[in-house]
């Protein structure tokens, strides 16, 4: 299955030399990873994936000290031929847990000066089960959110007093009530169109 994946970076020329590690699992590495934003990846055409698969595809920064940590991506397939991907927003190896999730996918790896970019052809079934697991997972991120600030808010409005009820108290600062809700409301906004948003 040669030149079956692409890869493109902004400014750079695009790249088909992904290296099969097994049959089903394929790796690149892309240098100087510092002033990438986004990469796209592609099927080039050549050779459609079996029938029933799909390119699962992960992202690993460069790390110097340790093996590469593997972060799902996404995928692409026969029906989904080309994806865009944000990378600059992804966890660094330091920040990501102990815990390499999807570290199997690519069996046991030597440490790696430069990212990697990993794609594992594995059953339709499969992107079906990570997509509701990540789904479920970003829910849960959602619902945590929204009872932490409708917390917060209830607390804070639970000191409120009117401008008449005040006493002046010299060195102490006041925030109005409704300039907490308006930031409520336009975190839960933004919260609503992108859950991972905080991330950036």
């Amino acid at each position: 299955m040669s030149n079956v994946f692409g890869l493109i970076v902004s400014g750079r020329l695009v790249q088909t030399d992904f290296t099969p590690l097994t049959e089903s699992t394929f790796i690149i590495t892309i240098p100087d990873t510092d002033t990438i934003n986004h990469v796209a990846v592609f099927l080039t055409g050549v050779t459609p994936l079996p029938v029933g698969t799909a390119g699962m595809v992960y992202w690993s920064w460069p790390d110097p000290a340790a093996p590469p940590n593997w972060q799902l991506l996404g995928h692409i397939s026969n029906s989904k031929p080309s994806t865009i991907f944000k990378i600059s927003n992804l966890k660094k190896l330091h920040e990501l847990s102990t815990e390499n999730k999807f570290g199997g996918a690519f069996g046991q790896q030597q440490i790696c000066n430069y990212a990697q970019i990993g794609i594992s052809i594995e059953p339709e079934a499969n992107v079906e089960l990570l997509a509701s697991s990540v789904a479920q997972e970003t829910n849960q991120y959602v619902t945590f959110a929204q009872k932490m600030l409708e917390n917060l808010v209830n607390f804070v409005a639970s000191f409120s007093v009117t401008q008449d009820q005040m006493t002046p108290t010299p060195g102490v600062s006041y925030i109005p009530l409704n300039t907490l809700h308006t930031w409520y409301q336009n975190f839960e906004r933004r919260l609503q169109q992108n859950p991972n948003f905080w991330k950036n």
